[in-house]
C-alpha cells in the first residue's frame, strides 16, 4: 500500500517538475490538493488518492504535452464517466488510465450542468514542490463537482478546521447551500 501511495506522489512531483521547467502555469487540484491542505493542519488526517489532477489553461496544453513527453508521459483523450472525454497523461510504456494524470481546464465548466467553471491557474500558490490551488478555489471546485468523493474531501477539510461559516459569504447561493449542508452534517 505504501508503494502505491509513493507512486502517486512521485507522479505528482514529476509532472510538477516537467511543467515548472517548461514554464507552463498549472495548479495541483483534486484529492492531492485536499491532502496538501489537510496536512498543513494534521498529517494524520490525510486521505490517500490514486490519481493526480492538474489544472491547466487550454491554450497551454500543447506546451504541456511536449514538456510531459520529455519525462515519458503520453497524452491521450479518453472517455469519462459522464459520457464526455477527458485529457490525461499516461506514464509510458504501460500507463493505465486509473493511474493517469488527469487534466482539468482552468476557467472552463467541467460538465455542462456545473454551477461554476474551474478555478484559474492564477489562484494557486507555491507549496514547495508544486503549485497548489488556493483553498477558496479548491472549496468552490469541490462544491461545484459535488460527487460523493468531493463531499468526502469537503468533510476532510472541515474536520481539520479549514471550512467555516465565513466561507459561505463568498460563494454563489447554491454553493453556499451545499457548504452549509456539509457544515451542518459533518458525518453524513
Amino acid at each position: 500500500m505504501s508503494e502505491a501511495v509513493d507512486q502517486v506522489h512521485r507522479r505528482l512531483l514529476e509532472a510538477a517538475d516537467c511543467l515548472r521547467h517548461a514554464g507552463v502555469p498549472y495548479a495541483v487540484v483534486g484529492g492531492n490538493a485536499v491532502a496538501a491542505w489537510v496536512s498543513r493542519v494534521d498529517e494524520a488526517a490525510v486521505r490517500n488518492t490514486r490519481d493526480v489532477d492538474i489544472l491547466l489553461r487550454r491554450e497551454d496544453l500543447p506546451l504541456a504535452i511536449s514538456a510531459m513527453a520529455v519525462a515519458g508521459f503520453s497524452h491521450r483523450r479518453v472517455a469519462s464517466l459522464g459520457g464526455g472525454s477527458m485529457d490525461v497523461f499516461l506514464k509510458m510504456p504501460d500507463g493505465k488510465v486509473r493511474d493517469a494524470i488527469h487534466v482539468l481546464f482552468a476557467n472552463e465548466y467541467v460538465r455542462p450542468e456545473a454551477m461554476e467553471p474551474s478555478a484559474s491557474v492564477e489562484e494557486a500558490e507555491d507549496a514547495g514542490d508544486f503549485r497548489l490551488i488556493a483553498l477558496p478555489a479548491l472549496i468552490r471546485m469541490k462544491l461545484t463537482a459535488w460527487r460523493d468523493k468531493d463531499r468526502m474531501h469537503l468533510r476532510d477539510l472541515h474536520s481539520v478546521g479549514l471550512l467555516d461559516p465565513a466561507t459561505l459569504t463568498h460563494l454563489l447561493p447554491a454553493l453556499a447551500e451545499r457548504l452549509a449542508f456539509i457544515l451542518e452534517n459533518p458525518e453524513d
